[in-house]
């Protein structure tokens, strides 16, 4: 599996904000949702919690890849893009509910394993 490019797993760690997921329908109909519980699993994997998903989850279940777009505190953004697995258990989802507030459910880990990495215009990987 590729690996998210340094600068921006560094770019990663000084985001501000909510980071946006995007996935789609089966029809191609396409939802995005801001997410503020996430973290990086490793140096391949975005984590998302699923404490409140519903049209999300069911693009996900459905096949859907996703896109995860955030922001620097400095204005950079960065999008990594790629295919999404749903977690109920397991090392990932295990990782997920030790940094997901106990206030929310945690239901599920969505992992987006890094296939494309993007600044702007400008592929990296």
């Amino acid at each position: 599996m590729p690996t998210i490019p340094e600068d921006v797993r560094k770019a990663w760690t000084n985001r501000k904000g909510a980071v946006i997921l995007a996935t789609a329908a089966a029809d191609g109909t396409p939802n995005a949702i801001y997410a503020t519980c996430v973290s990086r699993y490793d140096d391949e994997t975005i984590v998302i919690a699923d404490n409140y998903f519903d049209k999300t989850r069911k693009n996900i279940l459905a096949g859907s890849k996703g896109s995860v777009l955030f922001m620097t505190e400095t204005g950079e953004a960065f999008q990594i893009k790629g295919t999404i697995e749903y977690l109920t258990e397991g090392p990932v989802f295990d990782d997920m509910k030790t940094w997901n507030p106990a206030k929310h459910p945690g239901r599920a880990a969505t992992a987006v394993k890094a296939e494309e990495v993007w600044s702007g215009s400008k592929k990296l990987l």
